[in-house]
């Protein structure tokens, strides 16, 4: 059979079987053994244990269960009510402050535990009562959490990153470095366009502000300094060339543990208990995917699927910005059925040679990935993060929640175009820090 058509049959059954409600991993390996089975016969199998477990023999894969220990640690006490609170009280005299103090506890907490639906639920169980109360509109206060929760997935430390740059065999610290700047360019659109509504709004109860006095404003600072300086003291190791990304994550993790401990006194056995369980479930169901995805990558490969499409693109005399179109679309699709982690390893092996072909730098093109990701987050039918935003406001109607979060996703493709038009905004800094890449 013609490896194209043979490609199209895998995807028609692979959609089908994603469909029918077994887990993405499970899903990758009934697919896998199904065609290696009838293509290559019953014999192919025997290397499938071989390369589910050499998947994970990776040193870099450790980072993804710390981060996530990091993340949970963060997540489980005040500490995103506390950023909040500090946000708020240092930005309340500027017109509009709450919501862009909202927005920017999101991209702090989300630097810190990298969790999109984290982030929803622990900005958001302060934020959107707090906006409500003040006579922001339901739209704007439920869409920025929404919108702003996404950004966890693209400012580092993000696991997301770490799952791409092992897929891709491209360096972690670059990537990190790679969201930066496109974070923070995310971040003022969704300012922008909050700032915007709520004038619009006529709402002049929105301008009202609460004075703080100065030592009410420094007085919540050391509750949310400690974080921060975790942050950027990974960073520092990662970058200072002092130590890998795994072993920065490993004691980041301990920190975050310890600072939750100490200042949030989490010393109840049970909630330290809930912390480990909930991450390793995380964890298991992450490297799970990336072995299933290994072994997925391997029946594309032995049948000759992934070298016949990237072979039949390069033929084909078209524009390399309509290409790049066609991805993003297909992207999207992605994303807005199956959660980021699934489609980086489903689709990477098929796209990296595509885009290489066609010139596009592999790192610039995880931040387009990644934000393709982000609109998938909020938009149906899966969109989770509008489902946790429902759970912690549900008399906000779920319908008000997507409306006021479309002009958030309008502001993800307008980054996405800027990131075409201006690739510099993701390559610089890694370039600046790390060096051009060969």
């Amino acid at each position: 059979m013609d490896p194209l058509v043979l490609g199209g049959l895998v995807a028609v059954f692979t959609i089908l079987v994603l469909f029918s409600g077994v887990s993405v991993a499970i899903g990758l390996l009934i697919v896998s053994a199904g065609f290696l089975i009838v293509f290559d016969g019953a014999r192919s199998l025997e290397l499938m244990p071989e390369i589910l477990f050499g998947k994970l023999d990776n040193f870099a894969l450790l980072a993804i269960p710390m981060f996530i220990i990091m993340g949970s640690s963060i997540a489980s006490t005040r500490a995103g009510a506390d950023l909040y609170e500090a946000l708020e009280r240092w930005l309340t005299r500027v017109p509009g402050g709450l919501v862009i103090s909202n927005l920017g506890a999101c991209a702090l907490f989300a630097a810190m535990s990298g969790s999109s639906p984290a982030t929803c639920a622990a900005i958001g169980k302060m934020g959107i009562p707090e906006m409500r109360k003040r006579g922001y509109p339901d739209g704007v206060a439920a869409g920025s959490i929404a919108a702003g929760g996404t950004l966890g997935i693209l400012i580092p430390p993000s696991v997301t990153m770490i799952v791409y740059g092992i897929a891709t065999e491209s360096s972690i610290g670059r990537l990190f470095l790679a969201g930066v700047l496109p974070g923070l360019l995310l971040v003022g659109l969704f300012m922008a366009w909050s700032l915007y509504s709520t004038a619009k709004s006529g709402n002049r109860d929105l301008l009202n502000v609460t004075p703080y006095t100065w030592r009410e404003k420094f007085e919540i600072l050391p509750r949310v300094l400690p974080f921060l300086l975790i942050i950027l003291g990974v960073l520092y190791a990662m970058y200072g060339g002092i130590a890998t990304p795994s072993e920065t994550a490993a004691v980041g993790a301990l920190l975050c543990l310890v600072i939750a401990m100490v200042i949030y006194r989490l010393w109840n056995p049970k909630d330290l208990w809930v912390v480990l369980r909930d991450s390793t479930r995380e964890s298991v169901m992450i490297l799970f995917i990336i072995a299933a995805a290994g072994v997925f990558s391997y029946m594309l490969s032995s049948l000759f699927i992934t070298q016949s499409i990237a072979e039949w693109i390069g033929t084909l005399d078209i524009n390399r910005w309509f290409l790049m179109g066609a991805i993003n679309i297909f992207l999207l699709i992605a994303g807005f059925f199956l959660p980021p982690v699934a489609v980086i390893l489903m689709a990477a092996p098929i796209l990296l040679p595509v885009i290489v072909t066609a010139g596009f730098d592999p790192i610039w093109f995880a931040v387009v990935l990644t934000i393709n990701m982000e609109i998938g987050l909020i938009s149906p039918p899966v969109g989770l993060n509008l489902y946790v935003i429902n759970g912690i406001a549900p008399d906000i109607p779920l319908k008000t929640i997507l409306l006021g979060s479309l002009p958030f996703v309008a502001c993800m493709v307008l980054a996405i175009i800027l990131l075409c038009l201006f690739p510099g905004i993701a390559t610089w800094l890694p370039d600046l820090v790390m060096g051009a890449a060969i």
